[in-house]
C-alpha cells in the first residue's frame, strides 16, 4: 500500500515541524475553538477515541488528561516519538495507543470507536480517492452514531498568508512563479510547489472549499455534517500572540469566533475548517 502522502512532506514530518505550532498565532485561536468544539460534541465519558493523524498528540495527551481512553496513530515516526516524549507532561495520564499507521489501515475492530479525530489526513492525500478511502476506514470503525472531526486547509490558505505579510516577511507577490502556483491552486484545489519559486511554506496539499468538505464527508456515508470556520479572520489581528496573553482580550476574540463560525460568506478567510459529522 502507497503511503498517503508526499515524500517531501512527511519528511518534514520527521524532522518535527509540527512541534508547538498550536502553541502560537493563529494556532491558538485554532487549538482554542477546536476543543471547545470537541467538548460541545462528545457526550459519552469515557469515551473511546481514535485520534487518526494525531501528530505528536497535543489532542490525544489532552484528552486522556480529561479521562477518555485515547488511542493515537501518525504517518510520521518522529511524531509518535514525540507524543511519547510528552508523557512527561502528563503524569499518571497514559496514551491507550500510540503507534505509526496510514490512516487507510488502522488496527482495530469494526464499530469499536466513539469518537474519531481526523485533524490531519484530508489536507495532505491530495487524491480524491484516497480520501474516501481514509472516512471510509473511519466510517468502519465508528459506532453507530459516534462522531467525526475533521480538519481542513481552505482554498485561500497560501494566498491569504502571502498577503498579510507581503512586505514584512516575503516579496512573493511579484514573483511570476508564485502567481502561477497560487493561480492553480485556486481553480482546482492542488497545492503544488512551484521549484522555481522562493516560496518554503507547506508542502504538498489539497486546499478544500467549505462546501467540498462537507460533500465528501457526505458522499462517505456520514451524517449531520457541520462545517465550522474555526479561526474565522481573527487571524488577522495584530501582534496576536500578545493580546492572546490578556485574558479580557482573549475572551473577546474567541467570542467573535465563535459568532462568525458558521457565516458561509467569509468561512473561506478562516485558513482552517473543522467539521462535525455522525455515522
Amino acid at each position: 500500500m502507497e503511503k498517503t502522502i508526499d515524500k517531501e512532506v512527511l519528511e518534514s514530518y520527521n524532522r518535527g515541524i509540527e512541534k508547538n505550532r498550536l502553541k502560537a498565532d493563529l494556532g491558538l485561536i485554532e487549538f482554542e475553538r477546536t476543543k471547545e468544539i470537541i467538548l460541545e460534541n462528545i457526550t459519552t465519558k469515557p469515551s473511546t477515541i481514535y485520534d487518526i493523524g494525531g501528530g505528536y498528540g497535543e489532542y490525544s495527551w489532552w484528552l486522556a488528561s480529561l479521562g477518555h481512553n485515547v488511542h493515537l496513530y501518525d504517518i510520521s515516526t518522529r511524531n509518535i516519538e514525540m507524543a511519547q516524549e510528552m508523557a512527561n507532561e502528563f503524569p499518571g495520564c497514559a496514551l491507550k495507543t500510540m503507534e505509526v499507521a496510514d490512516a487507510r489501515n488502522i488496527n482495530q475492530q469494526n464499530n469499536s470507536a466513539d469518537v474519531i479525530i481526523l485533524f490531519g489526513p484530508l489536507y495532505h492525500i491530495v487524491d480524491y480517492f484516497e480520501r474516501q478511502a481514509v472516512l471510509s476506514e473511519c466510517y468502519r470503525l465508528l459506532k453507530k452514531d459516534g462522531v467525526l472531526f475533521t480538519a481542513a486547509l481552505t482554498r485561500y490558505a497560501t494566498t491569504l498568508w502571502a498577503i498579510t505579510t507581503y512586505g514584512v516577511k516575503n516579496e512573493l507577490l511579484g514573483e511570476p512563479e508564485f502567481i502561477e502556483m497560487i493561480q492553480n491552486e485556486l481553480k482546482d484545489g492542488q497545492h503544488i510547489k512551484n521549484s522555481r519559486s522562493k516560496y518554503a511554506g507547506i508542502g504538498r496539499s489539497f486546499f478544500h472549499l467549505p462546501e467540498e468538505l462537507g460533500e465528501e464527508i457526505s458522499v462517505a456515508g456520514f451524517k449531520n455534517v457541520d462545517i465550522r470556520g474555526v479561526i474565522g479572520p481573527l487571524w488577522l489581528i495584530p501582534n496576536l500572540d500578545e493580546q492572546w496573553k490578556d485574558e479580557s482580550r482573549r475572551k473577546n476574540i474567541m467570542r467573535i469566533v465563535r459568532l462568525l463560525e458558521k457565516e458561509k460568506t467569509i468561512m473561506g478567510i478562516s485558513t482552517h475548517l473543522v467539521s462535525i459529522a455522525r455515522k
